[in-house]
């Protein structure tokens, strides 16, 4: 990653970096490098996997996914990775040439639709070079960096593509990645998604075009949707979000963690993991003077990130901008401290009626969750 010459690698003794000095810049080669799940699910597998016995979908979607990676190395064994791969899903009894050509992950938020998703790709008996992992934004970003015949070429030589949270958003995505998922599919990669909507309703409260819905259609054909039901696991069995605190308290509180950091490293001889403080709408600000596929590169070094004077946010494009931001924050684990609003203040009730409520209500977990984490040391 790049970054503005201004910026500071890392905390410095001066206090904290902000994200607003960030300007990163990332190779198309990096983003190819980096499908692969993130931090967060670098170590669930299936076993790590704990299903609710009171939810019997959640066992099964192990299962299901367990003999669909297992069909994977079969099939790459038999005969080599390409022919093996077209054959697999023809398999009998389990499915016929005609029949869905990956599987789709779909439930409520916190389920475990990613852990479970991580885990196929952890599994499926590939190199990583082999299988892919990515976002819905992330792949979508790869055609615009790459170009379509070049991510068609890129991925057509894997055998599997895992892709999260995946739910269209525009029509133009939609018949750009239906483009691509059938041009995969014909060279053999064996797909698998999650979303929080079954596959046949994607788009439903957004679009009404017709060639929108026929594109749909089309898409849905490709998967067997498995439901999984269950709570949010980030916040079974916990309080409820921790209570903003001050913009001050917070603003101490990044300074101290920034100096603790820095002295610790020094002690140790490593690196510090950075700590940054920005004001909210300034942060939001600059998150459209970035392009959403370097989110993951402005949070790279974090250890903690800290916003003042949380608001909330004033329009839908700004709201997508953040719940991009806070997927990369939770993949990469970086606790959230903050002032101002609560994080279930931060989308008005029009966007949680709205087309894009699953991706609000999600960026609500995820950063509620984060704010959990980070409260949690300062108690200790």
């Amino acid at each position: 990653m790049s970054v503005s010459p201004a910026e500071p690698a890392s905390t410095s003794a001066s206090g904290p970096v902000s994200l607003c000095a960030r300007e990163p810049r990332v190779a198309a080669e990096r983003l190819v490098a980096e499908m692969v799940p993130p931090p967060r699910f670098d170590s669930v597998r299936f076993a790590t996997y704990v299903p609710d016995p009171n939810r019997p979908s959640q066992a099964e979607a192990v299962a299901v996914l367990g003999d669909f990676a297992a069909g994977l190395g079969e099939a790459g064994a038999r005969t080599g990775a390409g022919a093996g791969r077209r054959r697999w899903f023809g398999r009998k009894p389990r499915a016929t040439a005609a029949g869905p050509r990956g599987v789709y992950l779909d439930g409520g938020y916190g389920v475990g639709k990613t852990h479970l998703l991580a885990s196929l790709w952890h599994a499926t008996p590939a190199p990583p070079e082999e299988k892919a992992f990515g976002t819905f934004v992330e792949l979508t970003n790869l055609v615009g960096a790459l170009g379509f015949q070049q991510t068609v070429k890129t991925l057509g030589g894997h055998r599997l593509l895992c892709i999260d949270e995946f739910e269209l958003d525009d029509p133009g995505d939609t018949v750009l990645v239906s483009s691509l998922l059938s041009r995969l599919v014909e060279a053999g990669v064996a797909l698998a998604a999650t979303s929080n909507t079954l596959p046949g309703r994607l788009g439903e409260g957004r679009f009404a075009a017709v060639d929108f819905m026929r594109e749909i259609q089309g898409l849905s054909a490709r998967f067997r949707p498995l439901r999984i039901d269950g709570e949010d696991y980030r916040h079974r069995g916990l309080p409820e979000a921790p209570a903003p605190l001050t913009t001050e308290q917070v603003t101490r509180a990044a300074r101290a963690a920034g100096a603790g950091a820095k002295a610790g490293a020094e002690a140790a001889g490593a690196a510090a993991g950075a700590v940054s403080l920005d004001d909210f709408s300034a942060l939001l600000a600059h998150l459209a003077t970035v392009h959403p596929s370097r989110y993951g590169a402005l949070t790279e070094g974090l250890r903690l990130a800290c916003f003042t004077d949380v608001v909330p946010v004033p329009d839908q494009s700004t709201a997508l901008r953040l719940v991009v931001l806070a997927d990369r924050l939770y993949d990469r684990e970086i606790p959230v401290l903050a002032s101002g609003a609560p994080f279930d203040r931060l989308f008005s009730e029009e966007m949680l009626n709205g087309g894009y409520r699953k991706k609000y209500f999600r960026a609500i977990s995820r950063l509620t969750a984060l704010a959990r984490d980070a409260k949690r040391p300062l108690a200790e």
